[in-house]
């Protein structure tokens, strides 16, 4: 059994992280400075300890990097989809990476960025069954109904009536997961069923005309809502799933702790996505 565990990170300009189209006031590029700024403070140990992870459960680890293969991507996803940011196309890399490692590997955990392994020798592949289906976070319990504001365009709530309105649209029932792609543990053989790529240029084009005149005129959502639909990978990876009818396992908080607002990190929480960024606090817990 092959298995491997890999992380991303690109530098891109702050500015490119919401692109121009959102509404939102919280889509600001001083917002995203705090992003940039922190990954550079943190770079070498948000390297270091998914390394480490990997060597005590013994697993191979990879970081990919601005290199000679992400520019290739990058270069034909701007050519083919002017319209997507590069904060999008990382994430867009983040998946098609995925798909390669496929191609070599039995099992694969993918970590981001901000996401840490903390400090423990609990193994990731001996705890889930990966035949069992593809392992992600829901956000669901963070989706606003009946939303009456502008929301950001990254928010669960965009990628919840973005994805439904995609299924809509095919004919498919509309009840659809907000999946969080921070962390995802899949085996090779649901990887190549989702087929993520597969057909993505329609998937983009549908995408495209959701946010159209011609859609805001058929009045089946408001304004603001149509406000928030962007190209988000997180969105079309839930719509692979309904589509494409792939068995999902969901994270408990002890392998996706969703580390925000609430300042706090229990002891038993194995990987702590840090989505407010504030590394020195996770630090503080891995090194208790």
């Amino acid at each position: 059994m092959k298995r491997i565990i890999y992380s991303i990170y690109v530098d891109i300009p702050a500015a490119e992280h919401y692109g121009t189209t959102s509404k939102s006031k919280w889509d600001t590029v001083e917002k995203a400075e705090v992003t940039v700024n922190a990954f550079k403070e943190h770079y070498d140990r948000l390297i270091e300890c998914k390394r480490s992870y990997a060597e005590r459960i013994g697993v191979t680890f990879k970081m990919y990097t601005y290199d000679n293969r992400y520019i290739e991507f990058e270069t034909k996803f701007k050519a083919d989809y002017p319209e997507v940011t590069g904060y999008e196309i990382i994430n867009f890399y983040k998946i098609h990476v995925l798909e390669q490692l496929a191609q070599s590997y039995d099992e694969i955990l993918y970590i981001d960025f901000d996401a840490i392994p903390m400090n423990h020798s609990e193994n990731f592949f001996e705890e889930w069954d990966l035949s069992k289906g593809i392992c992600v976070l829901d956000n669901n319990d963070k989706i606003v109904h009946y939303v009456e504001a502008s929301q950001s365009i990254r928010s669960p709530s965009a990628k919840y009536y973005n994805c439904q309105a995609m299924l809509i649209d095919g004919g498919y029932h509309p009840d659809n997961d907000v999946i969080n792609t921070g962390i995802i543990g899949a085996s090779a053989e649901h990887v190549k069923q989702l087929d993520y790529f597969g057909g993505l240029e329609h998937v983009l084009e549908l995408m495209t005309s959701l946010r159209s005149e011609g859609y805001r005129e058929a009045g089946i959502y408001p304004q603001n809502i149509i406000d928030m639909f962007r190209y988000d990978n997180e969105t079309i990876f839930s719509y692979k799933v309904k589509v494409n009818a792939i068995p999902v396992q969901w994270f408990s908080p002890k392998w996706h702790y969703f580390f925000d607002n609430q300042k706090f990190i229990p002891g038993w929480a194995m990987i702590v996505h840090a989505i407010c960024k504030d590394f020195d606090c996770v630090w503080r817990r891995y090194d208790a």
